[in-house]
């Protein structure tokens, strides 16, 4: 397997409730999951990541507020940015090493039951 390495966002998302946009540049879109109780900065901690529609490019690198009425009405921030490199990708396990200002180290995201993964930061 050849890794890979893309750029990632994390949004800060005020909707309907306050959760994160969790966003990785793969296969020429941002593969995307709401993650409610934010990413993991400790090792060994696992967050509830849903997996939503795939967003353009653009949105990498959005903050604004997307207008009441329309979907994901509230205030985005961009709470990180910066790069990944993919260790492994099957259609279940996705493991990558993030480069951010606040994520840094090895991550792995897996499928558990139909759109739930779980974001998990690996001890290093």
């Amino acid at each position: 397997m050849h890794s890979e390495s893309g750029r990632f966002v994390v949004q800060k998302h005020h909707a309907t409730h306050l959760h994160y946009d969790f966003r990785l540049e793969m296969d020429n879109v941002l593969k995307s999951w709401a993650v409610p109780k934010g990413p993991p900065t400790e090792p060994g901690i696992r967050r509830l990541a849903v997996q939503v529609e795939d967003h353009a490019l653009t949105w990498i690198d959005f903050e604004g507020i997307i207008p009441k009425g329309e979907y994901g009405a509230g205030t985005v921030e961009i709470w990180d940015k910066g790069t990944y490199t993919l260790k492994n990708r099957t259609e279940k396990i996705i493991e990558f090493a993030l480069e951010g200002n606040r994520l840094r180290g090895n991550y792995t995201l897996i499928n558990f039951k139909e759109n739930n993964w779980l974001l998990i930061r690996k001890k290093t």
